[in-house]
């Protein structure tokens, strides 16, 4: 099964997550400027709330995946203030025609003072469970 791990983040909060995703996955978490060349199975995505909306550059590399190179996205995050950001990515995957997987890992993220320290050492344990279970799930 071919996996790929790629991140969009501004406080470094998303890169601690997806390093975790990826050691999980046995793969390297790569930001978003590193393209997806090669076919995946699962392409974990790593992305949070900035101004109420996703970033500009994550919706860009959503609109420019192959999809005939990514077999569907899975979300995670971390964010302050708002939660999911599934609805607004989920939208640009349908636009893309990439399935998107149902499930996500999301956790709260360090900003501004607001969730000290997080994510945490049991968030980062908690995100690489995620992965080993979406990656099972698929294997079966």
């Amino acid at each position: 099964m071919n996996i790929a791990v790629r991140y969009y983040t501004k406080t470094g909060n998303t890169k601690r997550l997806a390093e975790a995703v990826a050691e999980a996955a046995g793969t390297e978490a790569l930001p978003l400027s590193s393209p997806i060349e090669e076919p995946v199975d699962i392409l974990f995505l790593g992305n949070s709330y900035y101004a109420f909306t996703i970033d500009p550059e994550v919706r860009e590399f959503i609109r420019n995946l192959d999809r005939e190179k990514v077999g569907k996205i899975v979300n995670f995050g971390s964010a302050a203030m708002l939660n999911s950001t599934y609805k607004k990515v989920k939208a640009e995957a349908d636009k893309a025609g990439i399935p998107m997987d149902e499930h996500e890992f999301h956790c709260k993220g360090e900003f501004k003072g607001l969730h000290k320290g997080r994510p945490n050492a049991a968030d980062l344990a908690a995100a690489a469970d995620f992965a080993k279970g979406i990656i099972n799930d698929q294997a079966q």
